[in-house]
């Protein structure tokens, strides 16, 4: 394989710091530049990360102080967002400044590499709605996002006052986010709440992790029922971080059922027939951008998670 040192390319050049010594070099290289593990280690194997002007492997534990010479790969080009037909996504509301939608399963916000399947933004292109041109080109419009495997209510800006307010009451917690999930066993408190930071799982790509420097992350919730192998629970989210139901709820050992990922028990997950996580986005309530007004929106739970309550309930 050549290196992209010879050919030429985007180089950095740092000392490593305090915090990374000890760490794996292509665990450094991902925390370091932002990368999955999996593209931080192929480019170790390509001899495009040096410490101190000598090519290491994966494994190499770093120091700090060392120096070290990275050249990244060039940015790939962003997903497009091609129209397409989405079954099971039901619009709920639209006017000319937002649309909001039940989103079905296994289907993502948004075009992302690597993501090959259905999207909202490309569901909504297909029955003719304009969104809004703020944001990143793969991802205009969108204000907060559901894991493919979550279905629910979720809002997309079309105008360009409304990406802008939307955005911000996201991101000052002005807006009242409500899931439904069933997690395993019963919690204790049955009423609390979880704070605990979250970032990228140092060692596992596409999974997250409570981690001691992470982003501060907030879970509210109550149980609502409780069965004999689980509980319904009702949940609150103070701040919005990519898994953040699931990886608080799997931290307390409690993880969602039917969530394999986190440590679900597979065959409980059998019996009631689930192929994802029970987490539901149930409701949102915001300020509407344009009137000021209260808006909100309810989804009943779709027909694999009402089965499996109904398995639970008997």
């Amino acid at each position: 394989m050549t290196s992209a040192f010879a050919a030429g390319g985007d180089h950095r050049s740092l000392p490593v710091p305090d915090g990374l010594d000890g760490m794996r070099l292509d665990q450094a290289v991902s925390r370091l530049f932002g990368l999955s593990r999996t593209a931080a280690a192929a480019l170790v194997d390509a001899g495009d990360a040096l410490v101190d002007g000598v090519r290491r492997p994966n494994s190499h534990k770093v120091k700090a102080g060392s120096w070290l010479e990275v050249t990244l790969p060039a940015p790939a080009a962003p997903p497009t967002v091609v129209p397409q037909a989405v079954p099971g996504l039901r619009v709920v509301y639209a006017d000319d400044d937002i649309v909001v939608v039940d989103k079905p399963v296994g289907v993502a916000a948004h075009p992302s590499p690597g993501w090959t399947g259905p999207t909202v933004i490309g569901g909504l292109a297909a029955i003719g709605h304009r969104i809004s041109t703020s944001g990143a080109a793969e991802r205009q419009g969108v204000v907060h996002r559901l894991d493919v495997g979550t279905t629910g209510i979720m809002v997309v800006a079309k105008s360009e006052q409304a990406y802008s307010a939307l955005k911000r009451a996201f991101k000052y917690r002005e807006v009242d986010k409500r899931y439904h999930a069933v997690v395993q066993g019963h919690l204790d408190p049955l009423r609390g709440t979880i704070d605990a930071p979250i970032d990228r799982h140092p060692t596992h790509d596409y999974r997250w992790a409570v981690v001691s420097g992470g982003k501060p992350s907030i879970t509210h919730y109550d149980t609502v029922e409780a069965f004999p192998a689980a509980s319904l629970v009702d949940v609150r989210l103070e701040t919005g971080r990519t898994h953040q139901i699931r990886v608080h709820f799997s931290t307390l050992r409690h993880p969602c059922v039917g969530d394999l990922t986190y440590g679900a028990d597979p065959t409980l997950s059998a019996r009631l027939g689930l192929a994802r996580q029970w987490l539901h986005a149930r409701a949102l309530s915001f300020l509407h951008p344009r009137t000021g007004d209260e808006v909100s929106f309810v989804s009943d739970y779709p027909d694999d998670l009402e089965r499996a309550l109904e398995i639970l309930r008997d």
